[in-house]
């Protein structure tokens, strides 16, 4: 398997970054290991001398990792692949105007 590309790492108290993932962590791993890290504006970040180096982020200072979904379903082990579509607009629920009637007399 190849890097996961343009993954997006999310850690606490700091600003998002775009990184390139070796894998996905599993419950075994004590850090996330990446390589290629740079803002979501595609810019090096202030902490980075060289964008080709690897890095190691602790688990605990990482909220979640997100991978984008062409990367998912080429991922061994099917991670996304029976992930439902998303509907963009969902119609609103109808108002009972019955209820909102004895809501509005009690």
């Amino acid at each position: 398997m190849g890097l996961i590309r343009d993954a997006v790492l999310h850690l606490h108290n700091e600003q998002p970054l775009l990184v390139d993932l070796f894998s996905l962590p599993t419950s075994a791993d004590s850090c996330v290991v990446c390589t290629n890290v740079r803002t979501l504006a595609g810019k090096r970040p202030l902490f980075v001398d060289r964008s080709d180096s690897f890095f190691l982020f602790p688990l605990p200072h990482v909220r979640f990792v997100e991978v984008p979904a062409s990367a998912a379903g080429d991922m061994s082990g099917g991670v996304g692949r029976h992930l439902a579509p998303i509907d963009e607009e969902e119609p609103e629920p109808e108002l009972d105007e019955d209820l909102l009637r004895r809501i509005r007399d009690s």
